[in-house]
């Protein structure tokens, strides 16, 4: 059941165009749209989502128009927005029932077997009980998936998941992410490149509501394959490589710079060739990172 978005494209009153005229094609499995905060990315998942409209273009998921047939598409889609409210005083139990009848699951044998088996799936079940304002982060997110996994959907879309999650939560919940993906269509929208590369067999770099690059993450770095360069200069010699050649990214390290170039050829003496990052095939495609 695949993706496809053509020609879509949304300005908002106050002039900002979050999408520009936007193409994707997506296939089943994980598949990541990385991009910095304000790149549209938002704003695509929400339409994709049936909560707002396009000025233009359209999204089929399989034969079933989005734009059009939204009701049908609610029925096949789980979403986790960057925003999940809940009711703070309610159980984890008590309001995946609430949320499941409200997903159109009345039969009560049915829906009990389903909460249920979503709880243990999302290591939820000893806190089924407790009031969702105890939950911690990783929780929250981990009821959040839950949630989306209502009726069985076909496609899930998460938006920015692991934003404030500790080490030990956000592996957690990349394990939770790869095996729900290997069943439907999951769409992950973040800013960290390490979440794409950790889980997603395809994806795209988006910014400026354009998409920039896609493919696997073996596709965008080979493509850099002998023209990225690393040398480690004091914080004064930055400015002066800037001017000269293209600074893809900056990182202090023990007193010093490390910076990575691209270029064809040797940029200057001093700097060796390194393999490519999908760190580097990130800042290449958005243009650089100050």
């Amino acid at each position: 059941m695949p993706l496809t978005i053509t020609g879509l494209s949304k300005t908002y009153s106050n002039g900002v165009q979050a999408l520009k005229d936007l193409n994707l094609t997506i296939g089943n499995n994980m598949f990541g749209l990385l991009g910095p905060n304000g790149a549209g990315k938002s704003t695509l998942m929400r339409t994709i989502a049936t909560l707002q409209e396009p000025d233009s273009g359209e999204i089929w998921l399989d034969n079933i128009n989005v734009v059009k047939q939204k009701e049908t598409v609610r029925r096949l889609l789980g979403y986790l927005p960057q925003e999940f409210g809940v009711y703070p005083k309610i159980s984890g139990l008590d309001m995946l029932s609430h949320l499941a009848v409200m997903k159109g699951v009345t039969n009560a044998g049915e829906r009990k077997a389903m909460v249920e088996a979503l709880l243990n799936q999302t290591n939820l079940w000893d806190a089924r009980k407790k009031a969702l304002s105890t939950y911690s982060g990783g929780m929250k997110q981990r009821f959040g998936i839950a949630q989306a996994l209502l009726g069985n959907p076909r496609l899930i879309i998460v938006d920015e998941p692991t934003a404030g999650l500790d080490p030990e939560e956000r592996t957690r919940f990349h394990n939770l992410l790869v095996e729900i993906g290997e069943e439907v269509i999951v769409l992950l929208s973040t800013h960290i490149v390490s979440d794409v590369s950790d889980l997603c067999p395809q994806l795209a770099i988006m910014d400026k509501g354009k998409v920039l690059a896609s493919g696997t993450p073996g596709q965008l770095t080979d493509a850099l394959a002998g023209r990225i360069w690393q040398a480690s200069v004091t914080r004064g010699e930055v400015a002066a490589l800037r001017e000269r050649h293209k600074v893809i990214s900056t990182r202090l390290y023990t007193g010093r710079t490390t910076v990575h170039v691209v270029a064809d050829a040797l940029p200057a003496p001093g700097f060796t060739p390194v393999e490519a990052t999908l760190d580097d095939a990130y800042f290449v495609a958005i243009g650089g990172h100050q």
